[in-house]
């Protein structure tokens, strides 16, 4: 159970039993009210205190889920206090004007946002000047009545999860949206308004700053404890992937270590009649690595060696051998040069002739 750090006493120092006057109070506050005193309708502290730890727990688990939750306060004394609350935890807020229809028709709502985003992205870069003065002056009106609508919403992509209201009376539009739309509603309930549609009433001032400020801030501190709770679950998450992924990759590992090898016995084909084991194609010449040429040496030396003829026994073999090799065919004859005295010769042998 999530635990809250206002206590009773700090209820009591900052009014929230201090209700609406007699004549104003709505019957069905009822349930929530001590007494009456002087016109005034006085708040049980009590129920008070244990319906705010109620919510707050609730708010916690909505937003340790993921959840966002839209705060709502237009009237004047919550503005302020809505405004800076919701941006400490980055929540969505409200707090100029409930535009009807910001849940029930959240499409074209959302629509507006991307236009207004849109906008400001042309004035950001420079584009929303060169325009002409009359379009730009237009679309710098527009811009101004959208901050005013959409400037707490602008980065809620969807629904809230939960809305947490101040003054149910005072946005009854909201609460009847939230009712139709379904979503949760946290909202302070002071004696003049009705809790009935109200998933978590809070029973209390709703008109006094202080009243205000310390029941949003209590509820702000659930919210920061839910956001803890988010994280150390994201991290937890990551770390039983990490490890769930890390079991299946040694799973993996051992799986294929257990998977049987090739048999060393396969034989390969090398021809139609030749057939050899791959265990012996495998076997390859390698180069002599130290202490080879040593095993080798004793295998050489227990070689036969073959004996060497001497040279006066070799001679008549070889002879023998270099006549029975065929002899080359002689190469063909070059004729020499004709000399000087050839030819007076051949300049002398018609004459002779004759």
């Amino acid at each position: 159970m999530s635990k809250i750090t206002t206590t009773v006493h700090d209820l009591l120092d900052a009014g929230v039993h201090f209700g609406h006057q007699t004549k104003r109070w709505n019957p069905r506050s009822k349930p929530f009210v001590f007494d009456h005193r002087q016109g005034i309708t006085i708040i049980d502290l009590g129920k008070t205190y244990a319906l705010l730890e109620k919510a707050c727990e609730a708010v916690t688990e909505l937003v340790a889920n993921g959840g966002n939750i839209l705060f709502v306060g237009t009237k004047r004394q919550a503005q302020e206090i809505v405004r800076e609350a919701a941006g400490s935890v980055n929540m969505p807020f409200c707090v100029d004007r409930w535009l009807g229809g910001t849940l029930t028709n959240f499409a074209t709502v959302k629509a507006s946002i991307a236009k207004y985003k849109k906008y400001q992205a042309m004035d950001t870069s420079g584009d929303l000047q060169k325009l002409g003065g009359k379009e730009q002056a237009a679309i710098r009106r527009e811009m101004v009545r959208m901050q005013k609508n959409f400037s707490g919403i602008s980065e809620m992509a969807d629904l809230p999860k939960a809305m947490f209201i101040i003054d149910v009376a005072h946005e009854d539009i909201a609460v009847a949206e939230g009712v139709r739309c379904k979503i949760p509603t946290i909202a302070l309930v002071d004696t003049n308004s009705d809790p009935t549609n109200v998933t978590y009433p809070i029973p209390g001032n709703d008109d006094a700053v202080k009243s205000i400020r310390v029941i949003v801030d209590t509820v702000v501190e659930a919210v920061q404890n839910g956001l803890g709770q988010r994280d150390a679950r994201r991290i937890a998450k990551g770390q039983a992937d990490l490890k769930a992924a890390t079991a299946a990759v040694a799973a993996a590992a051992e799986a294929a270590e257990d998977q049987p090898g090739p048999a060393a016995d396969v034989t390969e084909t090398i021809s139609d009649e030749v057939v050899i084991p791959a265990a012996a194609k495998r076997k390859k010449i390698a180069a002599p690595k130290d202490g080879a040429a040593a095993d080798e040496a004793p295998a050489a030396e227990a070689a036969p060696a073959k004996a060497t003829p001497a040279p006066e026994a070799a001679a008549p073999a070889a002879a023998e051998e270099a006549e029975e090799a065929p002899k080359p065919a002689p190469a063909p004859a070059i004729p020499a040069a004709p000399t000087e005295a050839a030819a007076e010769a051949a300049k002398e042998a018609p004459k002779a002739s004759e």
